[in-house]
């Protein structure tokens, strides 16, 4: 919950609220998503990752597509997992499926198309290099600049994620920020998706969010279609302990 004199200091600084892997200050050109009637999406992305006619039979133990590595990564008790396979390491474009586990294996859900940031990602993720973190975070906590849709995670409603200005295609981003998750990278858990807290100095960035999507590139940040953010903040349950497991394909599978 947002107590009141955070909420009166996020509010009153509203420059330094910007997701999307903004560095220390805002920028009117930050890409953060909205899929408006009419704006392009990117084409979905193939992956090893296994369709919706998946019987629970056949339900894998493990996530497809994942390696030792990253699998080391996932806590043990997350029992949702959002994966987020980049098409390239310096590609704007990925595919997004949440995964369920239960007592046979993990079941995928849809693949949804999405962007990631305009130059790919990296591994030691640095404000302002136009990358996506490549890792295994918490998704904790939502919000938005419109009412919540029905998630079960918190959700903070404010006017702190309004987005104004034009993405690196010059698509408007009015309303990209209409519906977030905050990913913890470098981040709070438990705040405000506007909360400034960066564990990491501020130099290793922050606000990497997944929000609407646009129909170009982000800062850092995954944007869906408007429907997909909905899907996605009513299925997110915080009793199922849900991680965000992303990279290329090739980081993924080490």
């Amino acid at each position: 919950m947002i107590t009141h004199r955070r909420r009166a200091v996020l509010l009153a600084a509203p420059l330094l609220l910007t997701g999307c892997g903004g560095g220390a200050m805002a920028s009117p050109g930050h890409p953060s998503g909205d899929a408006k009637a009419g704006a392009s999406t990117p084409a979905a992305v193939p992956i090893p990752a296994p369709s919706r006619e998946l019987t629970v039979e056949s339900a894998p133990q493990q996530l497809p597509g994942l390696g030792p590595k990253t699998l080391a990564e996932i806590p043990a008790d997350a029992r949702q997992a959002v994966v987020v396979t980049g098409r390239g390491k310096n590609s704007p474009l990925s595919t997004v499926v949440l995964y369920e586990h239960t007592a046979t294996g993990w079941q995928a859900g849809d693949n949804w198309p999405a962007h990631n940031a305009l130059k790919g990602w990296s591994e030691h993720h640095m404000g302002g290099d136009l990358r996506s973190p490549v890792g295994v975070y918490g998704l904790t906590d939502a919000g938005g600049l419109l009412r919540d849709p029905g998630t079960r995670l918190p959700y903070h409603r404010s006017g702190g994620f309004t987005a104004p200005g034009t993405g690196f295609e010059g698509e408007p981003l009015a309303g990209s920020f209409d519906y977030v998750i905050a990913i913890n990278y470098n981040r709070e858990p438990g705040t405000s998706p506007l909360d400034w807290t960066r564990p990491l100095g501020a130099s290793r960035g922050g606000g990497i969010w997944f929000h609407v999507d646009h129909g170009g590139p982000t800062h850092g940040c995954v944007s869906i279609s408007e429907a997909d953010m909905k899907d996605l903040l009513r299925a997110l349950d915080p009793d199922r302990h849900p991680v965000v497991v992303m990279g290329d394909a090739k980081s993924l599978a080490r």
